[in-house]
């Protein structure tokens, strides 16, 4: 029995269980299938590193406070981390990965590197 290349349409030659006759035409597929989620993830990932970045940015110390301004300005994002932690108090930090800030009073920040 005679295969086709499900991308191309094209006989394929070599070994009985070969599914595309190239590497071109297999990346091609697989690549098509995964079109429209993998923009979605490729731009949440890229909200995450700039969030990521613009918190390592303001933090080198591992610990410090900054204005909701200054974050803002650098274009943070707030509705994109990776996790919650809340405290026994009921504080609740939000990461992306190891960054971490804490809403304080008068649109303050309390920006946390977690060890």
């Amino acid at each position: 029995m005679e295969k086709s290349c499900p991308e191309c349409g094209e006989k394929i030659i070599g070994r009985t269980d070969k599914k595309f006759c190239s590497d071109y035409c297999r990346n091609a597929f697989h690549n098509n299938a995964n079109k429209d989620s993998s923009k979605l993830i490729r731009n949440t990932n890229n909200l995450l590193r700039k969030n990521y970045r613009i918190l390592e940015e303001l933090n080198p110390n591992g610990k410090t406070s900054v204005s909701r301004n200054k974050l803002l300005t650098r274009g943070f994002n707030f509705e994109f981390f990776t996790s919650i932690y809340t405290t026994k108090t009921g504080n609740q930090y939000f990461f992306i990965y190891d960054q971490g800030y804490l809403k304080l009073e008068n649109d303050f920040y309390a920006l946390v590197k977690r060890k």
